[in-house]
Order: structure tokens, then C-alpha cells, then sequence
């Protein structure tokens, strides 16, 4: 007869429901994705460079709690779609500023109704806006929490 441990319990997991509803939400956003021709990570990249305007490389990963190693591979394609210009600093070798080209920033104008419709696929009735908005502040305390033990 096999030991009970319920601590092993997928459904006793927190890494188990935040794992497959990322998954899930990002198959979500992959048809949209689609048509401005970006990835999702790809797509992170543009919205922090759309709110924030130009940044550091280091900056961005910061943002996107992403390491340099995981970030430039990233950026090098977006350059390759002319989407962004990456400028090594003259000072500082190590530095690289990302800034929006224009058909960067005017991409801004067809995502615009991406986040709508992403919370329009939510839309059933066992959950509501203010439940959706109360779970994403407190992904974002988690995200802060984890951050700190990195």
C-alpha cells in the first residue's frame, strides 16, 4: 500500500495553478500575438518600452523579472522586425539603451485592443473584474516577495 502525502498533491501545489493559467493565458494572447507578428515575451518588451519610453537593457529585465541571457535574444529579434534600436553606450560598453522605432511605436496602435479582448475571453460567470483585479495585485505582492529571495 503506497504512503499518503497530500503534500504532494497536485492540487496542493501553488506552483501548479500559476504554471498552467500562465500557460493557458499566454495560448490566449498567441492569436493576437499573431497578427502584429510578435511573440509574447516579445510582446513584454513592447509594453514596457511603450509606457516607460526608451530603457536600459537592465531596466527592461528588471521589469520583466528576466536575466540579461534570457532578454537579448529577445531584443535581437525585435531589432531584426525593425520594431526597436539597440545603442551601445559610448561610455559604457556594457550598457545597451532600447528605443522604439517608429513602426514600434506604432504598433502600440493595433495592441491597444489586445488587453480588452483578453478580458473579454475571461468573461464566465463563476468570476467577475473586481475578482480578476484582486488576483493580479496580489500576483504582483508575490512577484515583489519572490523577487526579494532571488
Amino acid at each position: 500500500m503506497k504512503e499518503e502525502a497530500p503534500e504532494l498533491y497536485l492540487e496542493n501545489q501553488l506552483c501548479f495553478p500559476l504554471y498552467a493559467a500562465s500557460r493557458l493565458t499566454t495560448k490566449i494572447y498567441a492569436p493576437y500575438l499573431e497578427e502584429l507578428g510578435i511573440t509574447y515575451p516579445q510582446y513584454l518588451v513592447m509594453l514596457t518600452l511603450w509606457q516607460h519610453g526608451h530603457q536600459h537593457v537592465k531596466e527592461i529585465g528588471e521589469r520583466l523579472y528576466l536575466e540579461s541571457n534570457t532578454l537579448t535574444p529577445l531584443l535581437k529579434r525585435l531589432e531584426q522586425k525593425k520594431l526597436i534600436r539597440r545603442v551601445r553606450s559610448k561610455t559604457d560598453e556594457r550598457s545597451v539603451m532600447i528605443s522604439l522605432t517608429r513602426a514600434g511605436d506604432a504598433l502600440k496602435d493595433e495592441a491597444k485592443e489586445i488587453p480588452g479582448r483578453i478580458v473579454e475571453s475571461f468573461n464566465d460567470s463563476s468570476i467577475n473584474e473586481q475578482e480578476l483585479s484582486r488576483f493580479q495585485r496580489t500576483l504582483f505582492k508575490l512577484l515583489v516577495i519572490l523577487n526579494k529571495e532571488d
